[in-house]
């Protein structure tokens, strides 16, 4: 029996059993992921930025828990050995009008407390050679890390405080009980105090497996990465982003960073 099952090994997954074999150390935990490897859907395939915060209002939880989970971040992956790089970033103006959202952002970015420079074409150049701007903000807050690593760094803590993860575990039932549930995988029978959600974009998928209805529906988002040929990597030394464009929807809310 154990106190919680986690379904999902994906970060949210694995930080949500990191944090409770913090708090609880003496419960016993389960993460039960589908897949023969942690990671394997968004969280190994995004753009491996660490968030600065930037682009969020202000006194949000989404900028508090950008700067705040950033550092905690660069402390874990310092007590855990894994490498990262803060790499920083430019966000870059190439036209007058795009000027005035470049200066809303850095006054965002001053009241969210950051360390960021409005920089000129030729601070640009020094930063980033091959970049075309007239203006841009530089932010020493953005790093990158392999998230894969994270996860598995992650994973490795919660088996030390006795956690269990179990990998190709592909939840086919769950069945409540008046003191707990129990889960119906296809690597065994599992029962638990208390089961948590965390299964991605088939999240909720496996809450309408339990009856549970609710008025929220998953829609993805698919982002594309390129990466540049060996002989062409000198083009982009860190990050360039571009002036997030308010017509589009979720551009400022989403961009990573």
């Amino acid at each position: 029996m154990y106190d919680y099952i986690i379904i999902g090994g994906g970060i949210v997954g694995l930080s949500t059993g990191y944090a409770l074999t913090n708090r609880y150390p003496q419960a016993k935990i389960l993460i039960v992921e589908k897949e023969k490897t942690l990671a394997s859907h968004q969280t190994g395939h995004n753009s491996g930025v660490i968030h600065s915060g930037i682009y969020y209002k202000p006194g949000s939880l989404k900028a508090r828990f950008s700067k705040e989970g950033g550092r905690k971040l660069r402390a874990f992956f310092d007590k855990r050995g894994i490498p990262y790089e803060n790499c920083g970033k430019v966000i870059v103006a190439t036209s007058q009008e795009e000027l005035p959202l470049l200066d809303n952002l850095y006054k965002r970015g001053l009241e969210n407390e950051l360390d960021i420079r409005m920089i000129d074409q030729d601070e640009l150049k020094e930063i980033e050679p091959y970049a075309y701007g007239i203006k841009a903000i530089h932010v020493k807050a953005t790093g990158i890390v392999n998230y894969k690593q994270v996860a598995e760094g992650i994973a490795q803590s919660i088996r030390k405080h006795g956690g269990t993860v179990l990998l190709n575990t592909k939840l086919e039932k769950i069945h409540e009980k008046a003191d707990g549930v129990t889960v119906e995988t296809s690597n065994g029978t599992y029962s638990a105090h208390f089961l948590i959600n965390c299964a991605g974009l088939h999240c909720d998928h496996v809450a309408a497996s339990e009856g549970i209805k609710t008025d929220m529906r998953i829609v993805p988002f698919r982002g594309e990465y390129y990466e540049l040929k060996p002989e062409r990597r000198y083009l982009v030394k860190n990050l360039i982003y571009p002036v997030p464009n308010p017509i589009f929807p979720f551009s400022a809310s989403t961009l990573p960073g």
